[in-house]
């Protein structure tokens, strides 16, 4: 098992991370009749897909030998107005840091990995992914 999760009452989740006893609580957002005071699952969707262009992208700049502490994603969840609620948009902009060099080459294989990770390739076609890199 990877997780487990806990309905705790008044919309609220608690999500255990069962390798390392990590937990997570989410929260309905207030536009579905939650208090938005916790990550909601969807934010939880589109967050990971963050987390996870990050990630590989660092695991490749270590091995380029580049300093990629510091890099930041910004991301912003677009919902459906109609029915059935989804997630339609996620838009993502990577910023780096000053200490942040790479030639051309090197920003090219950094965008194929963000582009590639297991997140986005994970999400539905129907999903518009909307990636800027802010160099």
């Amino acid at each position: 098992m990877t997780s487990t999760i806990v309905y705790t009452g008044d919309l609220r989740t608690e999500l255990t991370h069962l390798q390392s006893g990590t937990v997570i609580e989410t929260d309905a957002p207030t536009d579905n009749m939650g208090k938005g005071e916790r990550f909601s699952p969807t934010d939880l969707l589109a967050t990971s897909y963050g987390a996870c262009m990050i990630t590989t992208m660092a695991i490749r700049a270590a091995s380029m030998n580049l300093n990629f502490k510091g890099t930041k994603i910004d991301i912003t969840k677009v919902m459906s107005t109609d029915a059935p609620r989804r997630v339609i948009e996620i838009k993502a902009v990577l910023h780096f840091t000053k200490d942040f060099v790479a030639d051309d080459e090197q920003k090219e294989q950094l965008i194929r990995i963000a582009r590639t990770c297991p997140v986005e390739k994970s999400l539905h076609p129907d999903i518009k992914l909307d990636v800027e890199f802010d160099w």
